[in-house]
């Protein structure tokens, strides 16, 4: 898959594009600061390097990866989102970040919802989270999004949990898709103002 390749998906508030050179020093920022902390990081400007090196050429090897999230308006961005299977993971996983100072609008939950139904129309069977069980916006995040704890399933290291996400037939016109959908348009209202609940 060339890179000139890769989908663009569209949101009501969000575009997902392939990550491009022009969009590292927002990656840079996230993943050498503490943001970083339950993805191996803060990593060092050479490790942060490599890494979002490895983003934009895993879409090459894998013909899938980590899209960059625009905001629709401005275009500016606000994280990344979708497939991730380095060298040595068990399966295909869905991951996320969000930069720090937009953090708590809904980002990740209608990026990843969107990357997920992608994947499953491409003919992904399932998929995974492997997160740091510290970090519990993201473990409540893969929750909202229908996933459950699997303490069978390979992990990526010692301190991970795997969560695995439902399968296609679970989000086709389910309880789980609406509630998702439900909460995604909430964010989505400029109005809402969300309380006592995860970020992200």
């Amino acid at each position: 898959m060339g890179h000139r390749d890769i989908p663009v998906l569209e949101t009501e508030r969000l575009v997902l594009k392939g990550p491009e050179p022009q969009d590292y020093p927002d990656f840079k920022a996230t993943f050498t600061s503490f943001r970083a902390r339950y993805m191996g990081g803060p990593l060092n400007p050479y490790e942060s390097w490599m890494l979002y090196a490895a983003e934009i050429g895993h879409w090459e090897i894998r013909g899938f990866g980590m899209w960059m999230i625009h905001d629709k308006t401005s275009d500016a961005t606000l994280g990344m989102a979708g497939g991730w299977q380095p060298a040595m993971w068990p399966e295909r996983e869905l991951a996320w970040i969000i930069w720090p100072e937009v953090a708590g609008k809904g980002y990740a939950l209608e990026a990843v919802d969107a990357a997920r139904r992608y994947f499953y129309k491409s003919g992904w069977e399932g998929a995974v989270s492997y997160l740091d069980p510290y970090n519990l916006d993201s473990v409540r995040l893969a929750e909202r999004l229908g996933c459950v704890k699997d303490k069978e399933a390979k992990s990526i290291g010692d301190d991970d949990a795997v969560y695995r996400h439902p399968a296609p037939a679970a989000l086709h016109d389910t309880q789980l898709s609406h509630g998702i959908a439900m909460e995604v348009s909430h964010y989505q209202d400029p109005a809402f103002k969300p309380k006592g609940f995860a970020l992200d």
